[in-house]
């Protein structure tokens, strides 16, 4: 039987030697334009948003900060021309006498902070920590303070430490104990902007300690109990050196902070009583605003930027990483 040969179906896709129709050309070089411009508008963006940062430091930080070295080798006045009149500020803000008070005032607060604001965070990060229900609730309760408006924390607490009808000396007084004249008297009124500024930041600190402490490996605790360590043993050979870098750190974070604290004195107390609790950058707002001497201000900036960079430069060293 013969048989008869049917010609080969078209196939319905483009084979492979095919060449592609005219109308399907590309234009030479096409292809590669597309990516690169791609890359140079994304570049753009990028240095775009990095460009308006940096106007940013620039406008409300770097130049301020240069400004006020040049002008605490001047006298200034606004409205009239600067005088270079070389160290005199220096040496006038030397011999203020309220200048020994705010240093001194300053290094006694931050030695406070140190020792009630410093200890009270990591104790309550080592309670939080060992909860075992509502544990978000109560990092909630610890952080609110840190959400409040500083000027609305030292009004709160204004009124607390009122001595005639604030909370504080009814509260004493309800338990039958003496009461305290709090931010009026000279020996009590530092110390109690010390718990003030401890209760309004220790939120933070007290996460940053629970987060740290979340990170030690559970063997360790085991292998304590196991030895028959007690609870303050465990804390002492086991927690203390596992976090003693976040322990160093937070230090000097808080060290740089609370030499530079201002709303707890200007809200609460105005510097008194008997300029107690006047401090360097208190003074550093009466000599602008109130005696309106610029050049004195800029000289007190000058040497606080000193110390404050002094403990700066021992934070980057211990954090510079090989």
């Amino acid at each position: 039987m013969k048989t008869t040969s049917h010609p080969a179906a078209p196939a319905r896709g483009r084979s492979a030697g095919a060449t592609p129709p005219p109308g399907d050309a590309r234009p030479a070089g096409r292809g590669p334009r597309r990516p690169l411009r791609r890359k140079i508008a994304d570049q753009a963006t990028a240095y775009g948003f990095l460009i308006g940062g940096l106007l940013c430091f620039i406008l409300f930080s770097w130049y301020p900060a240069v400004r006020s070295v040049i002008i605490a080798f001047q006298k200034y006045t606004p409205g009239s021309d600067p005088e270079w009149v070389g160290t005199a500020n220096f040496t006038r803000v030397f011999q203020d006498p309220e200048f020994t008070a705010a240093w001194r005032n300053t290094l006694t607060f931050t030695v406070l902070a140190l020792v009630i604001g410093f200890a009270i965070p990591f104790v309550m990060a080592l309670v939080l920590n060992e909860l075992r229900h509502a544990k978000a609730f109560f990092r909630v309760v610890v952080y609110l303070p840190v959400m409040i408006p500083p000027v609305v924390s030292a009004l709160l607490w204004k009124w607390f430490y009122d001595p005639g009808a604030g909370l504080a000396n009814e509260v004493l007084g309800f338990l039958h104990l003496p009461t305290s004249n709090w931010t009026n008297g000279a020996d009590t009124a530092l110390v109690s902007l010390v718990i003030v500024a401890t209760w309004a930041n220790m939120g933070g600190t007290v996460l940053i300690y629970l987060a740290a402490l979340q990170g030690i490996p559970g063997e360790l605790y085991e292998a304590a109990e196991l030895d028959g360590a007690s609870v303050w043993q465990r804390v002492r050979h086991v927690t203390i050196p596992q976090t003693r870098f976040i322990i160093l750190m937070l230090m000097l974070l808080q060290v740089i902070a609370t030499m530079q604290v201002f709303t707890e004195p200007f809200v609460i107390t105005g510097g008194g009583p008997e300029n107690s609790t006047v401090t360097v950058l208190y003074l550093i707002y009466k000599y602008a605003f109130l005696y309106n001497d610029f050049g004195g201000a800029s000289a007190l900036s000058v040497m606080l930027l000193l110390v404050l960079s002094a403990f700066s430069a021992l934070y980057l060293r211990l954090t510079r990483t090989d």
